[in-house]
């Protein structure tokens, strides 16, 4: 029992020991635990006093940053309101100086207005004294002075008149022959018709009268859409199978009834289709003037020429010079001057040269005040043509002096060749010029794409841009267009101004 009580008394003990030592080691754990906390915290309170400074720092720096900007603007704007005081006292002393010059120049004119007034006061009394000076010499009254005055002065009148009037009859006797010549010449035109209608006019024939409803369309748009498209005029009227193509220029003329044979023949009208065809058929038009005129040298042995002359004279298939054919009369020409040079020992290549080119200025591409023989000189120079080859082109109507053998070839050839009513062309020719006069003075309106004459000058069509001009721009454009040609041109009887302002919409399927 006492060994039992000893043992437990032993544990005890035992326990009790172990339990300080125990506590001795958790208390030495806990303060080493302490002082790690500690320096932790120490470590991290440091790194947030960093953060903390580097925080500010960044924060002082952007309002520095702001307040810099600020500074600068505040400074902008100040010199800026110091320029412009400094730019309004330069004005206000500016304004003050005109100011005060034109205060003296007022002065000025109020003085020499004074000095004015005191002459024309010393000129009325001269006036006054010469007047009484010559009642006294004359011994007349200024009414008995008028009177003479005014008998002198009819008896003047009488003699001047009686001159004019003997002057008047003589020039008429000397006039009267060309006068009585121009009668004639007049005469003989109104029966010239046929003339005039090939000039100005082809037909298009159809198989069938049926062919003139689908060409003139549903309420007229088709017909509408290639008047519109080629400047011509369409008359489809009770004539048999047979379109009458009505314009003063051939090319467009051609164009149209190239176009409405390849309409009739697609069988495919409509709008779109016309403005189609009528493009393609412009274009195909240009490329036969190239080779025809190509050709034309080609056939002539005429060589390195120029392809915008060679462009010209494929033009001249579709024009005419005094009722001849202007290729064809320009052919003749080239071919009398070769054989007429070759036989006076000249070159007689060049001579066929000037004597094709010679009436190029007659198929302009843009409309030109010049003589034909002067423009078409300018182009053969442009174009590099030899000075042998411009003077015979410019001096063929006696323009310029003639400087070589050449040109008074050209000329005799151009008259052998020419054999030819000139009244009766010249008149024609004033007529198509007239024409171009209207179409040129309707392409000056701003806002006008495209105008033609038709109706043989009666009617002007002008096509306007719709998204340049509105349709109370359109009213105004065929007014100005109607006043303008009320005060620059003459014409007979009353022209139309008709402007379409046409507005589309195109989408493409695919």
């Amino acid at each position: 029992m006492e060994t039992i009580f000893i043992s437990i008394i032993t544990f005890i003990v035992g326990a009790g020991a172990t339990f300080a030592l125990l506590k001795s080691m958790e208390r030495k754990k806990a303060s080493t635990l302490l002082k790690e906390a500690e320096k932790e915290a120490e470590t991290i309170k440091k790194d947030k006093i960093l953060q903390a400074k580097e925080k500010f720092l960044e924060l002082k720096t952007e309002h520095e940053k702001v307040i810099n900007k600020r500074e600068q603007k505040l400074n902008e704007r100040f010199n800026q309101l110091k320029e412009k005081e400094a730019r309004a006292k330069k004005e206000f002393q500016e304004n003050s100086r005109k100011s005060k010059e034109l205060e003296k120049q007022g002065e000025e004119l109020k003085l020499q207005i004074d000095i004015n007034e005191r002459k024309n006061e010393e000129i009325q009394k001269m006036h006054r004294k010469q007047v009484e000076q010559l009642e006294v010499i004359s011994g007349l009254s200024p009414e008995e002075a008028k009177e003479q005055l005014l008998v002198a002065l009819k008896d003047e009148a009488k003699t001047e008149a009686a001159a004019y009037i003997q002057a008047t009859m003589e020039e008429a006797k000397l006039t009267a022959s060309t006068e009585a010549k121009k009668v004639v010449i007049q005469s003989i035109q109104r029966v010239a018709t046929e003339q005039a209608v090939e000039n100005s006019v082809s037909v298009f024939n159809i198989e069938n009268d049926d062919v003139k409803g689908r060409i003139i369309g549903r309420e007229g748009r088709n017909i509408r859409a290639l008047e519109s498209a080629t400047g011509v005029e369409i008359i489809v009227d009770d004539t048999p199978e047979a379109i009458i193509l009505s314009c003063f220029d051939p090319v467009r003329r051609e164009i149209a009834r190239l176009a409405l044979h390849r309409l009739v023949t697609d069988g495919r009208i409509h709008p779109a289709r016309v403005e189609e065809v009528v493009a393609k058929t412009r274009k195909q038009i240009e490329e036969e003037i190239f080779d025809v005129g190509k050709r034309t040298t080609i056939d002539l042995g005429i060589h390195g020429l120029h392809p915008e002359l060679v462009k010209t004279v494929g033009r001249m298939k579709y024009r005419s010079s005094y009722g001849q054919n202007l290729l064809q009369h320009s052919r003749e020409v080239a071919n009398l001057c070769g054989i007429m040079a070759a036989e006076l020992g000249l070159n007689a290549k060049l001579a066929k040269r000037a004597g094709l080119l010679h009436d190029i200025g007659k198929v302009p591409s843009e409309e030109s005040e010049l003589p034909h023989a002067i423009l078409g000189m300018q182009w053969a120079e442009k174009y590099g043509e030899k000075p042998e080859v411009c003077n015979a082109i410019g001096a063929h109507h006696d323009e310029i002096e003639m400087t070589n053998l050449i040109s008074p070839i050209v000329q005799v050839c151009d008259g052998i060749s020419g054999a030819r009513p000139g009244a009766r062309r010249q008149i024609t020719e004033s007529y198509i010029q007239r024409l171009k006069d209207l179409e040129n003075l309707a392409m000056s309106q701003s806002g006008v794409i495209t105008a033609y004459a038709i109706q043989a000058g009666r009617e002007l069509r002008v096509m306007v841009d719709c998204e340049k001009v509105n349709d109370a721009d359109a009213a105004k454009i065929s007014f100005d267009i109607s006043q303008k040609i009320q005060n620059e041109m003459t014409y007979p009887g009353q022209v139309k101004i008709t402007v379409i302002r046409e507005t589309r919409a195109v989408n493409v399927a695919r």
